[in-house]
């Protein structure tokens, strides 16, 4: 009976699993989008389990509007004159000079929103209590519009949420989901609340009925499941599916998860954490081997260059890793705009049909078939059972330009694509990532880890064991993590203490504690992490230590604790990772590869690799499921665990 980790991503479904004598072992599927637990119980289907773990991304494609996937009708009840806020929104536009844009469509249409005559003041004092008898026939009204789930966003519930919790009470008697503003974002700004609110009961549906699914599919067979929360720990399917905003996330967490752990293992202070798949690449930070954390987000909204567009999307405020992602995997499809010139994504040629090497369809080159024809891949993926096919992919560079300089090209071009998403979490955050290691996985990561790396002018790479699965591996990693929060305390240590108290029932090993901040008259906060005893001198150092490495600058002013949060978390036992033989004599053969020219690269197994072994490059490691890279004047070294340490 073995603990299984699944990852659902764009290209392949990703399994890892742990057998009973603590080996771990590894399945890759090509992903079924369309209907993507299909995949998962496929996978599932051929293993012996007893514990499931998931990370996927059905939520975010709900409200990106996959095929197959759609949002149902919300009703919003909001206090008396504020129906409007998810529609008014802020006054940042996406685009400041584009006098045609479309704002992002409201979630609940003007009809489905509903005041209700209430008020509770910023102290927290109700003004006018809630009516259930005007809730109850506001609720059968929008059951008559077709509303089957319903959101709650009174004003400053933060405060006191008493009025929300008297009208949940009336709507839960006819409605299957009911969102309360305060149960998924206590904390003021009552349009990112809403908007939190609105996303959440949006969800509710979609992700209760697929989570329902795969957990009557485990459970079914004696298993029990547990899903990927966004900001690095699991959550219950319970709890996934009461707050479905908090795994928007999830598969990109697991990833960086791992990354904290071997940063652990390897005492590694400050680590990158780099991930590139089919679709996508994901950059985030760990510092002192935590993940770094952040409270804003907008889902559903434009990616710029690695950044979110604020005003594109639908704010939500929930703890998520702070990281960036741009439209550069291994699918993303190179190509000529009108006037000739090269170009590379963001369309990515995905699972289906994939790059034209897989032979499945695809018809336009992908950043795979450039590393294919300049010889920085295996003639088959998937340990041999994925043949590549290499003139169909020179045949559709060739309709570019000359195919081998398109291909070398393209992948410079998707390159400075990744090392400017690197900068958004470093450079931009006040960070230098030349003060970082470089850990790089994903089945494309390690094919461009190391020129990323001279891109930026960090000395150390990291690959760690099990790059191509490396978020599923990290999925087996992660601990049990819930979240509870409280706004405007009077008393920070006081406030922590209520809330460990108010978490103390799922018997955590220990908790974490955040703080957002601002110096008073700042319009937003920052968030750091609050040690013990938690006083207002002790959280200030740590906020104007991060204000400055952000902005620049500190303020001689009293600073405002907006929110205070805590983690409760508790350990889950982890997969054994051994170290390779300390004596082998791997198998050498020879290729021609492309590094600026045509030059001999010794090619080995990384199986094969004992622990201290040497490679200098020009060279290629190739394992089942992803491709090391390591070009001329750089040096490789097998080292603890199995990681390949990568230097200049």
């Amino acid at each position: 009976m073995s603990i299984v980790a699944v990852d659902v991503g764009g290209t392949f479904t990703d399994f890892v699993f742990v057998d009973e004598k603590g080996n771990i072992h590894t399945m890759k599927l090509l992903s079924t989008p369309r209907n993507p637990e299909k995949a998962v119980i496929e996978g599932l289907e051929k293993l012996n389990f007893r514990e499931v773990v998931h990370a996927t991304t059905i939520a975010t494609n709900a409200l990106l509007g996959q095929v197959g996937l759609e949002v149902p009708r919300v009703a919003l009840f909001t206090t008396k004159g504020f129906r409007d806020v998810i529609e008014i929104g802020r006054q940042n536009r996406p685009k400041l000079y584009d006098f045609y844009f479309d704002k992002p469509k409201p979630l609940v249409p003007r009809e489905l929103r509903f005041e209700v005559s209430e008020r509770t003041l910023p102290s927290g004092e109700i003004l006018k209590s809630v009516d259930p008898g005007e809730v109850e026939e506001l609720a059968r009204k929008a059951i008559g519009m077709g509303a089957v789930s319903a959101a709650v966003s009174f004003l400053h519930s933060y405060a006191n949420p008493e009025n929300e919790v008297v009208a949940g009470a009336i709507l839960r008697k006819l409605f299957k989901y009911v969102t309360l503003s305060h149960e998924v974002a206590w904390e003021p700004r009552e349009y990112e609340r809403t908007s939190t609110a609105v996303v959440n009961a949006a969800l509710m549906p979609v992700v209760s009925d697929y989570l329902e699914r795969l957990r009557s599919y485990v459970e079914g067979r004696g298993g029990k499941i547990y899903v990927m929360s966004s900001s690095g720990g699991l959550v219950s399917v319970e709890e996934a599916s009461k707050r479905p905003v908090q795994i928007i996330e999830s598969g990109p967490a697991g990833g960086a998860v791992a990354v904290a752990e071997f940063a652990k293992l390897l005492n590694l202070g400050k680590v990158i954490s780099f991930d590139m798949g089919g679709t996508t690449a994901k950059a985030a930070t760990v510092i002192d081997f935590e993940v770094q954390l952040t409270t804003e987000y907008e889902v559903g909204g434009e990616v710029h260059h690695g950044r979110v567009v604020k005003g594109s999307g639908y704010p939500v405020r929930y703890p998520f890793i702070d990281l960036s992602e741009v439209s550069a995997g291994g699918g993303t499809i190179i190509w000529r705009d009108e006037a000739g010139a090269l170009r590379v994504g963001p369309i990515s040629a995905g699972a289906d049909p994939g790059p034209v090497c897989y032979g499945r369809g695809g018809k336009e080159p992908t950043i795979t078939d450039a590393n294919l024809v300049l010889g920085r891949l295996p003639d088959a993926l998937l340990g041999g059972s994925m043949p590549l096919n290499k003139v169909a992919a020179l045949e559709a560079l060739k309709r570019l330009g000359d195919p081998y300089e398109v291909a070398d090209q393209a992948i410079k071009m998707i390159n400075l694509v990744m090392a400017r998403g690197i900068r958004l979490v470093t450079v931009e955050r006040g960070l230098d990532p030349r003060d970082f290691a470089l850990m790089a996985f994903g089945g494309a990561g390690p094919q461009h880890a190391v020129f990323l790396a001279e891109e930026l002018g960090i000395e150390k790479v990291i690959i760690p064991p099990l790059p191509g699965l490396f978020t599923a591996l990290g999925m087996l990693m992660a601990d049990f993590r819930f979240e509870a929060r409280k706004a405007y305390p009077r008393d920070p240590e006081e406030a922590f203490k209520e809330l460990e108290t108010q978490l103390s029932h799922l018997n955590p090993d220990y908790f974490v504690r955040y703080a957002d901040v601002r110096y008073k008259g700042q319009g937003w906060e920052l968030t750091v992490p609050v040690g013990k005893p938690a006083t207002i001198e002790s959280i200030r150092r740590v906020f104007e230590e991060k204000h400055l490495a952000t902005y620049g600058f500190k303020l001689d002013r009293d600073i405002e604790v907006v929110v205070v949060r805590v983690f409760a978390v508790k350990r889950r036992v982890k997969p054994v990772l051994r170290d390779p033989p300390a004596e082998g004599s791997p198998e050498i053969s020879e290729k021609e590869v492309f590094f600026d020219g045509w030059v001999k690269a010794a090619v080995y197994r990384r199986d094969q690799l004992p622990l201290g072994y040497r490679i200098t490059g020009p060279a290629i490691i190739v394992e089942d499921y992803s491709t090391i890279v390591i070009p001329p004047k750089w040096e490789a070294r097998v080292g603890k665990f199995g990681v390949i340490e990568v230097r200049r």
